[in-house]
């Protein structure tokens, strides 16, 4: 282990090929088809079963998800509610087992790739914390957050923050890693262009290897709207740098979402959304169950059936009013349930 416990990459790799090929090698020949192939035909090779009382798989033009640790830091029980429960084919990985995904061992990913063969769960993305954290050089951001979801990874660890997420990727199944453009700065102006050539790097070296990175807006980061997301959009051509959409966070932010938000975005270049809704209280937000909120998730969902979206729909809860992580996102998923229905695309 390195600086901040965070496992050197040498040290990862040797790990991750030794426990995964252990894991993998032990699995009978028609587990090992499930792994790599599309849902449809590992259903028409083993048929669709379905235990009593697990509901029925969802059927989208989106792939439809949750973000695992917002039911549960139990990965074996997040995958659970999310496919017997909710039905689902598709997960995020975010945090499980207290640990960052980037914190992850060989040995916790083997379990964890053995959990999703359990639950037959593929995954969206690698929900890293690539780029949160402080520009160098730039007056320390109040929106700064160390050890922010068990992340707490230095500027000068972002390279090796970026290789680690496209090894997940890769011992995932997955071509999409998540990234953000760094704590929000009072007046980001003077250290902007600098900001996107750092993304242009990371994005061109990801590509390289087959891997695209997904750039989420969030008020905390220096992209928070899709006013502004447009913009480093337009500013980064690249093809391997998409957007991760969050309405609920550009509504957080002040933004109307939809329409106004979503209209300024290039479509082409969304290659996933976040789902999760907010209220206003006084000068603030906070957030509440999808569906109970100002965002207009139906015209959302409706807006990307008419326009060919075919990526991910992925909950993050955020909202704790159920009790319990797991009780919300249980009641918040009814409501997104309810709204991808009537948006016919459920």
């Amino acid at each position: 282990m390195t600086r901040n416990g965070y496992m050197g990459r040498r040290e990862f790799l040797t790990g991750l090929g030794v426990a995964t090929a252990a894991a993998v090698s032990s699995l009978p020949s028609r587990a090992l088809t499930m792994v790599t192939q599309p849902r449809g035909l590992v259903d028409a090779l083993i048929g669709n079963r379905q235990e009593p009382g697990q509901a029925q798989t969802l059927s989208s033009p989106f792939r439809v998800a949750v973000i695992n640790d917002e039911i549960s830091q139990d990965f074996g029980r997040a995958c659970e509610v999310a496919s017997r429960e909710f039905g689902m084919q598709w997960i995020e990985l975010r945090g499980m087992w207290n640990k960052n995904i980037l914190n992850l061992d060989a040995k916790e990913v083997a379990e964890a790739r053995r959990i999703l063969e359990k639950y037959q769960l593929r995954v969206t993305d690698i929900a890293s914390p690539l780029f949160k954290v402080d520009w160098k050089g730039a007056p320390v951001s109040k929106f700064s957050q160390h050890g922010d979801f068990k992340a707490d990874f230095t500027f000068d660890q972002q390279d090796e923050a970026l290789e680690r997420g496209i090894e997940l990727a890769n011992a995932f199944q997955t071509d999409r890693v998540r990234c953000f453009d760094f704590w929000r700065l009072d007046d980001q102006r003077p250290y902007r262009a600098a900001i996107n050539e750092k993304l242009l790097q990371a994005a061109n070296k990801a590509g390289k290897k087959g891997i695209t990175l997904l750039l989420e807006n969030d008020s905390g980061l220096n992209t928070a709207t899709g006013a502004e997301a447009a913009k480093v959009l337009d500013a980064v051509k690249s093809p391997y740098l998409m957007m991760n959409w969050d309405p609920g966070n550009a509504a957080a932010s002040g933004e109307k979402p939809f329409p106004d938000g979503y209209n300024l975005l290039p479509k082409d270049r969304i290659g996933h959304c976040h789902c999760k809704d907010a209220v206003k209280k006084g000068n603030d937000y906070e957030w509440a169950p999808m569906g109970a909120g100002i965002v207009d998730w139906l015209g959302q969902f409706k807006a990307f059936k008419r326009d060919g979206y075919r990526f991910a729909v992925s909950l993050e809860t955020h909202w704790d009013g159920g009790g319990t992580p797991e009780k919300s996102s249980r009641r918040s998923w009814a409501g997104m349930k309810q709204l991808l229905q009537e948006a016919g695309a459920l």
